[in-house]
């Protein structure tokens, strides 16, 4: 599975969110088999805004965020859950994507629908902060398989975050509609049957 290329990561966060639906999640396992996902939901953060963890200043715990795009940056929520993000834009300004969500490959389907949940299943932690998204190191993201390139703005749902408690309105997150592995779905999307959702099959 090839890697996404780092400029990929080198633009604007709430660019590369909804642009992360449909890539893969792919980790090396100690036996050389690869376990992978399909992203399905991401949500966008900019030091602009008072939701980033960038936003107020610079700190040992945020310094990551303010790095080089292509990185992993990984934060404890709630001092017991570890969340998910790869660092975008440019150095020197907080900018990053989470991974909120992710249909895996043979596994039941809400196995990984959150953030938390993600992290724990592709066993991702802080020791995983700063590292770069590459297959040498062993986690990657490979671009949108064939079945899933012609995947468009219509096909996702753009609402607002979910989880935090500032600037709660802003409309960054992204879900793919057909998935059932979506962490949450805004009020009114009613979740796709199985047969509706058929692109997703045998992921």
């Amino acid at each position: 599975m090839p890697a996404l290329p780092r400029a990929f990561f080198c633009r604007p966060a709430e660019e590369v969110a909804p642009e992360l639906i449909g890539c893969l999640l792919v980790k090396r396992q100690s036996g050389g088999e690869l376990l992978w996902g399909v992203i399905v939901e991401t949500e966008a953060y900019c030091q602009s805004e008072p939701a980033c963890h960038g936003y107020r200043r610079r700190t040992p715990s945020n310094e990551t965020l303010f790095g080089e795009p292509g990185r992993f940056y990984v934060y404890v929520s709630y001092g017991i859950h570890h969340c998910v993000n790869v660092v975008t834009g440019r150095a020197e300004w907080a900018n990053g994507v989470l991974l909120r969500a992710a249909a895996i490959s043979g596994e039941p389907e809400r196995l990984a629908a959150g953030p938390a949940l993600l992290a724990r299943c592709f066993g991702i932690n802080r020791s995983h902060d700063a590292q770069l998204v590459h297959p040498d190191r062993g986690i990657w993201f490979a671009p949108r398989p064939p079945e899933l390139a012609a995947l468009g703005a219509a096909d996702l749902v753009q609402t607002s975050r979910i989880g935090i408690s500032q600037c709660k309105d802003l409309p960054w997150r992204w879900y793919w509609r057909a998935s059932r592995s979506v962490s949450r779905r805004v009020r009114g999307d009613r979740q796709l049957s199985g047969q509706e959702a058929g692109r997703i099959s045998g992921v």
